[in-house]
């Protein structure tokens, strides 16, 4: 809304002499405050709150809380051990025990463990690419999100697939660990345990030529 204010200049004397009008304008932003809260009011209810993106983490508990029935069995052939060194550096080998007498060093990275992670996935566990399938059918709503999460949930948790030890030693950084968690989702791997450090795997790590001391 705008005002004009038409009262003019100079005297009202009688006989005085005549000057022009000058004329001024106010600007009324009352009705804008309205315009403002509908607005504000409008994108609140339209828009969709940003969901922070977790993931879950089933600690294990004590083995003497366990029963001789309950606890995992895990087949030498099934496993690959992962020692988290303290120079961003990987150390792995496949089994268990501390028997292993070739480890190979590598790093993070998609040419890194993420590499060595998919090949051996995929050679345990060949169903692993029909999850890109299922994605495609839950995004053209051709099966729905509970059915994307049960075949999921399915495939990555295949009893012949492969399991992964993690293993930390105390020079590792807390994202080094993150980063390996992030590994395992990224490759659809759903057996996966974080488990102590021996000292087998200790002078494995301090042995090895190829690792940053």
């Amino acid at each position: 809304m705008a005002d004009i204010d038409t009262s003019g200049g100079g005297g009202h004397k009688k006989g005085g002499k005549k000057r022009g009008k000058k004329l001024s304008t106010r600007v009324d932003f009352t009705p804008m405050v309205d315009l403002g809260f509908l607005l504000i009011t409008f994108f609140m209810l339209t828009t969709s709150m940003s969901k922070p993106s977790v993931m879950d983490i089933n600690m294990p508990v004590k083995d003497e809380q366990l029963k001789d029935e309950d606890k995992t069995k895990i087949k030498a052939s099934q496993a690959m051990t992962i020692l988290l060194t303290g120079k961003d550096q990987i150390v792995y080998y496949f089994g268990i025990g501390e028997e292993v007498q070739n480890p190979l060093v590598t790093n993070f990275g998609a040419n890194g463990i993420r590499k060595v992670l998919l090949e051996e996935s995929r050679k345990r566990n060949p169903s692993l690419d029909s999850i890109k399938i299922f994605k495609q059918m839950a995004n053209e709503r051709r099966i729905t999100e509970d059915e994307f999460k049960a075949n999921y949930s399915r495939i990555r948790n295949n009893k012949n697939g492969l399991i992964v030890l993690i293993k930390a030693d105390d020079k590792s950084k807390y994202k080094n660990l993150v980063d390996i968690l992030d590994e395992m989702n990224i490759t659809n791997n759903g057996r996966y345990a974080i488990v102590d450090m021996t000292p087998g795997d200790l002078k494995m790590i301090n042995d090895n030529p190829y690792v940053k001391k």
